[in-house]
């Protein structure tokens, strides 16, 4: 049964927060006055469709009830979780707050997307404080993980778990900051950062084009995988954060910045800024900008997910999570479902789909996986033993697109002994777009020879190969490329 949230607010934010809950799948419920509310978070959704599965090297859930609501208490009806969105103002919040307890499930989770309020300072006049947390995120929403997640000492030490353990099944990184502060910790930098850059714009040193290049060719990509203080410690070299300290630190006390004083926000300035960024950037829409965004940072992150560190190493802890079922189905009678997920930007080639090493490298995730559901998996291969893929053969049928999503049937055709020979098909829908066949033989780890396997994958192997031994042959089973 599906989880329900409320969305109070369905801005950039709030639309981010609603098609991040809707393709983990919850049902999500909107409340937003304004007219075109449901137009604008339709078309966020439709942008997290595009490239939040592409993160995911396993299915996401079935996507949740999208529904939108005329009143707060309509909106707040069944939701466990209540995210409000709505604007900087404290006595909006405070009223919107009284609103939501009024009629909200006394165990249900407030909360607020934050910029710079304290806990504290929401929870003023509440009925129950304790319900009610900051967990600010980052836009787009349902693509960077991080989420500050702040409590008051009026929040249970349970409230704040549960919201721990909410956001990491949303595939989300809480980071629970302690103590109260303006802005948090993550604004505070930014903040620094952009009043840095209003100077160097008013001064005449840099544009906002010149700005943007120092930081997305320099330390943004650092920062992207390490952060600021292991970045800097690694530039310490052998000696390590001591000496980067020792030699770096005495120019702090110079005068190089005026990160303490901020210009004057002038009509001239903003026009300033303004007209470099359309000169910048002034050939995209806002929408194209987000596409171009969304692809860069999905491209990024699985780049990162291959080395696992950083954000890439929650992205497979989430993959994990979601794709831990080790259980054989309960119907053997028909090929198994070994692989489901939406195809990655990444995947494409310059014909716009997607290349023929990706179609191997989705028939070897079908292979890894049959491996699991025989018993030969992370545990079985630790203790010395496994399977080696010695033949493959791969057709390739039709096309297809980033975003798509592919399936992959498996059907043992031999499971004896030491060899295994699978026949894999891949769909969108129902347009069959691949086969590939695969023969596997079971070897020690240590001599790197073949070997029998253990009584338990024999049984397990032998019970799949039985049950689809009264399946037809596939087409193109046995083939090879035909030669004049």
């Amino acid at each position: 049964m599906a989880k329900t949230t409320a969305i109070i607010g369905g801005g950039v934010i709030g639309g981010g927060w609603a098609a991040r809950f809707l393709l983990m799948g919850w049902d999500v419920r909107v409340f937003d006055p304004a007219p075109d509310a449901a137009r604008k978070i339709g078309e966020v959704i439709d942008n997290a469709r595009r490239s939040l599965p592409g993160l995911s090297d396993v299915m996401l859930p079935g996507e949740g009830q999208l529904s939108f609501h005329d009143d707060i208490s309509d909106a707040v009806a069944g939701a466990s979780w209540i995210q409000e969105s709505v604007p900087e103002r404290l006595d909006l919040k405070h009223d919107v707050l009284a609103e939501l307890q009024a009629h909200c499930a006394p165990d249900a989770i407030i909360g607020s997307s934050t910029s710079g309020f304290t806990p504290s300072q929401l929870q003023e006049g509440a009925i129950r404080p304790g319900q009610i947390v900051v967990t600010h995120p980052f836009n787009p929403v349902y693509l960077l993980p991080l989420i500050e997640l702040v409590g008051s000492a009026a929040n249970p030490i349970e409230t704040i778990e549960q919201a721990k353990t909410t956001l990491t099944d949303l595939g989300m990184y809480p980071l629970h900051i302690k103590a109260e502060i303006d802005a948090h910790i993550a604004d505070r930098f930014l903040e620094a950062v952009w009043r840095e850059a209003l100077w160097l714009i008013k001064d005449g040193i840099a544009t906002t084009e010149e700005i943007d290049n120092a930081i997305r060719y320099g330390f943004g990509l650092r920062w992207a995988q390490m952060g600021l203080f292991e970045t800097y410690r690694v530039a310490g070299g052998e000696a390590g954060m001591r000496h980067f300290m020792a030699q770096f630190g005495p120019c702090l006390s110079l005068p190089w910045t005026k990160l303490m004083d901020v210009p004057e926000f002038t009509d001239e300035l903003v026009d300033q800024i303004a007209d470099q960024s359309d000169a910048q950037s002034g050939a995209h829409t806002i929408r194209e900008l987000e596409r171009i965004r969304d692809d860069n940072l999905v491209a990024m992150m699985r780049g990162l997910k291959a080395q696992d560190w950083g954000a890439g190493a929650l992205l497979n802890a989430q993959d994990r999570r979601m794709g831990q079922n080790t259980a054989l189905p309960d119907n053997l009678s028909q090929p198994i479902t070994t692989v489901e997920r939406a195809v990655p930007q990444d995947w494409t080639d310059y014909n716009g789909h997607m290349n023929e090493a990706r179609y191997l490298d989705a028939f070897g995730a079908a292979t890894d996986r049959m491996m699991v559901l025989v018993g030969c998996d992370a545990d079985y291969i630790a203790a010395g033993k496994s399977y080696f893929t010695v033949e493959t053969h791969i057709r390739h049928l039709d096309e297809v697109r980033a975003g798509a999503v592919i399936r992959v049937e498996t059907q043992v055709l031999e499971g004896a002994g030491k060899k295994i020979r699978l026949f894999h098909r891949m769909f969108e829908g129902d347009r069959e777009l691949a086969t590939g066949e695969h023969m596997l033989i079971h070897v020690s780890l240590e001599t790197r020879k073949a070997c029998d396997p253990d009584a338990g994958v024999v049984a397990r192997l032998a019970k799949l190969a039985t049950a689809h031994g009264t399946l037809p042959e596939p087409m193109g089973m046995g083939k090879a490329i035909g030669t004049r």
